[in-house]
């Protein structure tokens, strides 16, 4: 299980991520999700909420370039399920879902971002928490090996999470020009169970030029009640 505290604080920029997991004592459904940003643009963004999910804004109005992609609710909940992704497929798979379409089958229309050479990857996750149970999934989208003509589509599924772990998946390796897309399975990491500690942690891990917003959930399997954190740079 890798230090997820180490892995930020060794990578620049990893770009957007998603942690997806179980709080260490069994009793929460947990979810993290933060933007990073390299231009001006994508620095110029806080998290606001929206309904039981949050979007992003912008933090000066006068200062917005292109909304397209850096403009998007993040995160939506469908009834017992809580949908986290880095961009507007958040609504894909809302809709998709909504209409009797699995995690999976809803991403079928989208691919990655097409803001070539970097082609960044759409990454994904979903928890479904029910009836004291809780399963999650993942989802990453991206290029061939940075060809834009053909898409990889991988998703992983975690049926029965064990207490305490969790996954991380993220759209770059590290910085770069173009940036690299992220590698492998998602990557498994410890849970705690403090929330306020794991929000300061994921905060203080993260490249203090590039961070610019965080989300973190503790969802209560029992009840699937849930707390929220949202941290912005911008304030």
């Amino acid at each position: 299980m890798l230090s997820l505290e180490q892995e930020l604080k060794n990578n620049a920029y990893p770009g957007r991520g998603i942690v997806i997991g179980k709080s260490a004592n069994g009793k929460y459904a947990v979810t993290a999700y933060f933007i990073m940003g390299r231009s001006s643009n994508s620095r110029n963004r806080i998290f606001v909420t929206e309904g039981e999910g949050i979007r992003t804004e912008a933090y000066d109005p006068s200062k917005l370039e292109d909304p397209s992609l850096i403009i998007y609710a993040p995160v939506r909940v469908l009834g017992n399920k809580t949908i986290v992704t880095n961009g507007d497929q958040t609504d894909t798979i809302y809709e998709g879902m909504d209409h009797q379409l699995t995690f999976e089958q809803s991403l079928r229309c989208r691919e990655f971002e097409p803001d070539a050479p970097n082609y960044t990857p759409r990454i994904s996750g979903i928890l479904h928490v029910e009836g004291g149970k809780y399963s999650y999934a993942m989802s990453i989208l991206k290029s061939n090996h940075g060809d834009g003509s053909s898409c990889v589509r991988n998703t992983f599924a975690y049926q029965t999470p064990l207490a305490g772990e969790g996954h991380f998946i993220h759209t770059y390796m590290h910085d770069g020009n173009p940036l690299p897309s992220f590698e492998g399975e998602p990557k498994q990491v410890e849970i705690p169970d403090d929330m306020d500690a794991f929000t300061d942690m994921l905060w203080n891990s993260l490249n203090e030029d590039n961070k610019v917003s965080l989300f973190v959930r503790y969802i209560d399997i029992a009840t699937g009640t849930y707390e929220t954190r949202i941290v912005n740079k911008n304030q």
